[in-house]
């Protein structure tokens, strides 16, 4: 009898996921709102629920009688899947660690509490500063519970401090926003895959962001150009930060950065697999892991940790394509005339608005992921792919 695997979120970013359980031969239940939706073709069986109806998606688990539940690539997803997983005495993580990963301030607290070096950062849930208060400038302001880089901005001037604050708070689900300190460092994003407690490296990933102030991831590669040494720090700081944070099962994806001094603090870990393709595409090309599986294995309890192995070191990596603001008026694909190019995603299509403020994911429009067996891939995405805009 076929497994069944319930899977929230139905966009182009769960779309792996939906696959490779076909692939497995695993009967799918999807569970998303009909926008964006890529899946519902694909998928065995499809219910237009929100992802965070968390009780309406229990109702239906229950009938089902699912194997096992899952997501990745989607700090939303956590808590529905966790708190189904954990009714049903399925495969996830405490409801504890749902909290701890899914705000940051509250994963701040527990780094804190565990020696875990994280910057310095206070909770705010009005947009109100005394003026009083001092500020090591600069800083950033950043929502609690989001990810993608939605809401945050680099501060240097207190007199902006305030509309940052807004704009975070306006961001967040729950209306909580930290600031915290500005590290200057090298950013790195690591994947882990863990099972009943044990910890597995998987890879880390070179970041290259749009800088202040709002810091749009806009590239990835990997294998990180970094030493054994770093490596090994990086991997035993994640290791702590993920015992701290009572994350236990599943993806997990943290952000670390690696200061001037050598000194390496954690920015963030979220209990799920990297988003922008890192987990699903990256990986595997770069280290022969089959990552989705992977996360589908430990859902349903299959997980071998005996078996884990990463069968080469090869290099890939992920370019976002940022159009001329506008409305998009044509796209064209030009990646035949480029080689090592292995996808081409479209985003957003035509008549789609290109925002001019670059924020969060509103002004990324395609991806491109490259695999090659010896090198980094330098390219310019928008002449692989050209999306070409109007103004209005």
């Amino acid at each position: 009898m076929k497994k069944k695997l319930a899977i929230l979120g139905a966009s182009y970013l769960q779309k792996p996921l939906v696959e490779k359980a076909i692939e497995m031969g695993i009967e799918t239940h999807v569970f998303a709102w009909e926008e964006g939706n890529v899946v519902k073709d694909i998928a065995d069986y499809y219910y237009p629920i929100s992802i965070v109806e968390k009780e309406q998606i229990l109702v239906e688990c229950k009938k089902i009688r699912i194997d096992g539940i899952t997501s990745i690539a989607s700090d939303i997803t956590i808590p529905t899947v966790n708190y189904i997983a954990n009714i049903l005495c399925l495969i996830g993580n405490s409801m504890k660690a749902t909290v701890i990963s899914t705000d940051k301030f509250e994963m701040r607290k527990a780094l804190q509490a565990g020696h875990v070096s994280c910057p310095a950062f206070e909770l705010f849930t009005k947009p109100k500063i005394e003026k009083k208060r001092a500020f090591n400038l600069p800083v950033i302001v950043k929502p609690t519970d989001r990810s993608g880089s939605r809401g945050v901005t680099k501060v240097e001037s207190f007199d902006l401090l305030e509309e940052a604050l807004e704009k975070a708070l306006d961001s967040s689900i729950n209306r909580r926003a930290i600031v915290e300190e500005f590290i200057q460092g090298r950013e790195f994003s690591v994947e882990m895959i863990s099972y009943k407690g044990k910890h597995c490296f998987v890879a880390i990933t070179d970041k290259v962001t749009t800088g202040p102030p709002h810091f749009v991831e806009i590239e990835h590669h990997q294998p990180a150009q970094i030493s054994q040494e770093i490596e090994n720090r990086i991997i035993n700081t994640v290791k702590k930060g993920l015992g701290c944070l009572d994350i236990r099962n599943g993806a997990s994806h943290s952000e670390v950065l690696l200061m001037n001094n050598g000194e390496i603090r954690i920015v963030e870990i979220a209990g799920r697999m990297g988003g922008d393709l890192i987990g699903s595409h990256l990986v595997p090309y770069s280290t022969g892991f089959d990552f989705v599986k992977a996360v589908i294995d430990v859902s349903l309890a299959s997980f071998n940790l005996k078996n884990f192995e990463l069968t080469h070191k090869k290099y890939s990596g992920t370019y976002y394509i940022l159009p001329k603001p506008g409305r998009i008026t044509s796209i064209k694909d030009n990646s035949v005339k480029f080689n090592h190019i292995q996808h081409t995603i479209s985003i957003m299509k035509e008549g789609d608005v290109v925002s001019r403020v670059i924020d969060g994911a509103n002004t990324r429009a395609g991806i491109i992921v490259y695999a090659h067996p010896e090198k980094k891939v330098d390219l310019d995405p928008n002449a692989v792919v050209e999306f070409r805009t109007v103004n209005i």
